[in-house]
């Protein structure tokens, strides 16, 4: 059995309790794993004044993957902890792609009536490390009645056709339909660029089914005709809304996992749930679990131990499917332990399963 080095960053709040979770869960499946805590957070960036020290892209090099939590604290604000830690950690190690799925999971409810597991069931590729999310500007003449700000977006070549060629690749892997977020009609310089970028690119794909459209009426979409969509692809804003949106819908941010991706694996990959840290709920032992041990299934999945991720996907569903064991957003007692303990003992179960088949 192949050994991995996999480092955990708990973060704040709820991160810590839905973490601990997700290694209880991915122990029984792969006991091969050697795990090495990293206590990087927005608490820490009080007691320091840094979210991570100067060398944190260094002392993580050397793992096969990264598990991160969340960061959030009550007094940091959030533009901190986003370019204190997650962004400095994407760029460093080339995650260029943020891989988001999201779909309806069995035993749960849709906030759209009358949808089912077919209409939803969406992947979402955003770019990762460039466009609106960019350090470039700053605010002039401040005090000043003339005070303005500047904040510039970055396209590149490089940039939009790696992740626009990676998501026609995973829409050639799923239904061949792929749709690209954009907003031409007002964003008058990147967006006809993207859109320009994503229709040469589409030329080399002619099996895939191909629409671009604006990203207000694509998130109405989501809303009205989610069953007409399956992989959309967007830029580091429009895909970051669409896809918290897409979770709402099909049964919330507790059930939607993420990866950071580097495709090329020449650097540690960052596997984590979309939500936040919820600090209001922390150590009270409600949250919900499931958005990441489905990351951790997604950190499975890359570093090819196929039968062991399927074995933790397939243990969220049973679990919930039965459900006799849910927190309560799920509208259950259950504690997130509660939750974290019935799908590891379920993906144990599975993971013999199929390894024996």
């Amino acid at each position: 059995m192949r050994t991995y080095r996999i480092a955990t960053i708990p973060g704040d709040g709820i991160g810590v309790d839905v973490t601990a979770e997700a290694v209880k869960v991915l122990d029984r499946v792969l006991p091969g794993i050697s795990w090495t805590e990293f206590d990087w957070s927005c608490e820490n960036y009080l007691r320091t004044g840094a979210m991570m020290p100067p060398d944190g892209p260094e002392q993580l090099a050397g793992f096969d993957a990264i598990l991160l939590g969340a960061v959030g604290f009550p007094g940091v604000p959030d533009h901190i902890s986003l370019w204190g830690l997650l962004i400095p950690l994407r760029r460093a190690f080339g995650q260029y792609v943020n891989l988001r799925p999201v779909r309806l999971l069995p035993g749960t409810e849709s906030a759209l009536r009358d949808r089912t597991a077919d209409d939803l069931d969406i992947l979402i590729v955003r770019e990762n490390s460039e466009g609106e999310y960019s350090e470039i500007g700053g605010i002039h003449n401040p005090g000043r009645p003339d005070e303005f700000v500047l904040q510039e977006s970055v396209f590149t070549r490089t940039g939009c056709e790696r992740i626009i060629r990676y998501a026609f690749d995973r829409a050639t892997e799923r239904s061949g339909k792929l749709c690209s977020a954009t907003k031409s009609n007002g964003l008058i310089h990147s967006m006809p660029y993207w859109d320009s970028v994503f229709e040469r690119i589409a030329v080399e794909y002619p099996s895939v089914q191909t629409r671009q459209m604006h990203v207000d009426a694509l998130a109405a979409e989501i809303v009205l005709h989610p069953d007409r969509l399956d992989v959309i692809v967007g830029s580091n804003l429009f895909g970051d809304i669409l896809s918290d949106l897409a979770a709402a819908v099909t049964g919330g941010l507790g059930l939607a996992p993420s990866g950071n991706i580097n495709p090329d694996a020449d650097a540690p990959s960052m596997f984590e749930a979309v939500h936040g840290s919820a600090p209001d709920i922390a150590g009270l032992g409600i949250a919900n679990p499931v958005a990441q041990i489905l990351a951790g299934a997604m950190l499975l999945s890359h570093l090819g131990e196929d039968t062991a991720a399927t074995a933790v996907d397939r243990a969220v569903r049973d679990v919930l499917a039965a459900g006799t064991v849910r927190t309560p957003d799920l509208g259950g007692p259950a504690t997130t332990a509660d939750l974290g303990t019935a799908i590891a003992a379920r993906a144990a179960e599975l993971a013999h399963t199929l390894t024996e088949a």
